[in-house]
């Protein structure tokens, strides 16, 4: 079924840029809730099962009730995450291609981290 996302565009305080510090991220930060987002990262090493289903990160600047898409954990998990089921699940979506960031992009997760 086709959907699409509700934000394509990186915003400003996203921790994925590398010219970010996440300790400025709007409406506080929390170094705890930050490391459990590891959840959201795909690992190779994991089977995937036909009836595989992912977490995603969301936008820290979404609305409550309104989540949307880390467009930077987008990129890195489309990328060199290699999140086979959110690549599936991208082939239905209308905006994908609408997809940006801004300048340069942390690798992989850990490097988001402070």
């Amino acid at each position: 079924m086709p959907w699409t996302l509700r934000r394509t565009r990186q915003c400003r305080k996203c921790p994925w840029r590398r010219d970010v510090d996440p300790r400025e991220i709007p409406d506080g930060y929390c170094e705890t809730r930050h490391a459990a987002l590891e959840a959201t990262i795909a690992r190779d090493a994991l089977p995937l099962a036909p009836s595989a289903t992912f977490s995603a990160m969301a936008c820290h600047e979404s609305p409550l009730g309104e989540e949307a898409h880390c467009v930077g954990w987008l990129v890195n998990q489309l990328g060199p995450g290699n999140n086979i089921p959110l690549r599936i699940s991208m082939l239905s979506c209308e905006n994908a291609h609408r997809i940006e960031t801004a300048g340069e992009q942390h690798q992989c997760f850990e490097d988001t981290l402070p």
